[in-house]
């Protein structure tokens, strides 16, 4: 299984993670504070982090983003309250998942394993996807339509390359607010259907007249060659 630190200062909670993920098959360390869990995730190299963000030393989020400057090991965010607004924070700072106290050993042993499935496969993800004659490349974080380049901002090329990594497939704009926008508990669909039509415009098309990106009224929007849409 995992090799997972807990960064949580609470002493009733730490323990009880540590056994109950322990009994799960996991090797666990844990630290009380926000520095000493990051000088434990240097040295260690840990599979994954389980974050409290309400730390006595340093903001979790603080800790999360000094750690985002020096390792990519998935984090998963432990919060009181699924409407923190540092939660939004964290998550937008790079955090993979989150759970909402109070929660079981066996409920995180569950997001441990999603996450840790979720970093396997992105270890696999394609540098490069080509629809029609659309070119994503996902390790450049660049794009060419028809062999020209394409400026977009990070949020334009994230939201692309999440539609181009399903090609015909409709993606809802739940899935997008989660996924690209990092919003679990929901968002409002004119964000996504703003940055779209920003999108659209850069691929030179419209909602009324789609070439790449077609809405699915209700349901979402789909990005496919224009000769396979339909």
């Amino acid at each position: 299984m995992a090799e997972v630190l807990i960064i949580e200062d609470d002493d009733r909670i730490r323990p009880l993670l540590m056994r109950g993920l322990r009994d799960c098959g996991h090797t666990v360390t844990s630290a009380p504070t926000g520095m000493t869990g990051l000088q434990l995730a240097v040295d260690s190299s840990p599979d994954l982090v389980v974050l409290d963000l309400g730390l006595p030393d340093v903001d979790g989020t603080q800790v999360l983003s000094m750690l985002r400057a020096v390792s990519a090991v998935p984090v998963i965010i432990a919060s009181a309250r699924a409407d923190d607004p540092s939660l939004v924070g964290a998550l937008d700072a790079g955090a993979d998942d989150y759970v909402v106290k109070p929660f079981t050993s066996a409920q995180l042993d569950a997001r441990i394993r999603a996450v840790l499935r979720r970093v396997e496969s992105g270890r696999r993800r394609p540098t490069s996807i080509t629809v029609g004659g659309l070119s994503v490349d996902l390790a450049g974080r660049r794009v060419h339509l028809d062999g020209q380049e394409v400026d977009l901002t990070p949020r334009e090329f994230d939201l692309l390359a999440h539609l181009a990594e399903r090609p015909g497939e409709v993606v809802t704009k739940r899935d997008l607010l989660v996924e690209v926008w990092r919003q679990p508990w929901g968002g409002s669909d004119k964000t996504v259907d703003v940055h779209l039509s920003w999108l659209r415009r850069k691929l030179g098309e419209t909602a009324a007249a789609p070439r790449y990106l077609t809405t699915v009224r209700g349901v979402g929007v789909r990005l496919a060659a224009p000769d396979e849409d339909g």
